[in-house]
């Protein structure tokens, strides 16, 4: 009898248990927040804290360059906002399809903010005239009134990205695209100067990953900061 009784006590809790979660567990699920939860929250913003400090390279290069809307931009266009800078090119069969893709996801994230802006600098412009790079943006669906997409003299183009951000760009007619170069972002806050975080070795990184993931969701992290600041 008594162990009827335990039967029935044990019954009873789960089916409490069961009135009580469960319906919490399914409204998670149907807002995508299964893993959120105050502990990791916690852990989130503790984290997010720990980055706020970031590294101050240098000035950034000055630059002065035609956009998809025959505008002469330069640098002093940006003064006062936090912007991110690539090279690439609309012909580009490789890595820039994955930039562009990763850059819009930032454009999204930060969309009607006049303090932010984003700078794509074609390394071919042979090719890649203001109407050309007008259809580019058209294309991918840019939005943003602050995304300028430039070209002007290779030379110059060139120099900005070797010499300026110490970033390579090249010109190879063995590889696929005709072209080489990185597809690394860099970030440049209100003042004009070049930004990043530290590796975990203590070393800046000095620019960002444009093609993984990780270094995008790490990049939008820091213009957050930056807009902040």
């Amino acid at each position: 009898m008594k162990k009827s009784y335990s039967y029935i006590g044990i019954f009873f809790i789960i089916l409490v248990f069961g009135i009580i979660v469960i319906p919490k567990i399914v409204d998670r699920i149907k807002h995508d927040e299964v893993v959120k939860g105050d502990r990791l929250d916690n852990v989130s913003n503790h984290s997010s804290g720990e980055t706020s400090k970031l590294v101050t390279i240098g000035p950034a290069p000055k630059f002065e360059l035609i956009d998809q809307n025959n505008k002469l931009i330069s640098n002093k266009d940006y003064a006062g906002k936090v912007y991110v800078l690539e090279f690439f090119f609309t012909t580009c069969p490789t890595i820039c399809p994955k930039m562009n893709k990763n850059m819009l996801t930032i454009e999204k994230a930060f969309f009607g903010n006049p303090n932010f802006g984003i700078v794509s600098i074609t390394i071919n412009p042979e090719n890649d005239t203001p109407k050309v790079l007008k259809e580019h943006a058209q294309k991918l669906g840019v939005k943003s009134s602050n995304w300028h997409f430039l070209s002007g003299d290779k030379t110059i183009i060139f120099d900005l990205a070797n010499k300026g951000f110490n970033v390579y760009v090249g010109q190879n007619s063995n590889v696929n695209g005709g072209f080489e170069h990185s597809g690394l972002f860099a970030l440049i806050d209100k003042n004009g100067d070049i930004r990043c975080r530290k590796d975990n070795f203590g070393n800046p990184i000095l620019y960002y990953d444009g093609i993984e993931k990780e270094g995008v969701r790490t990049l939008q992290q820091d213009i957050a900061i930056l807009l902040n600041e």
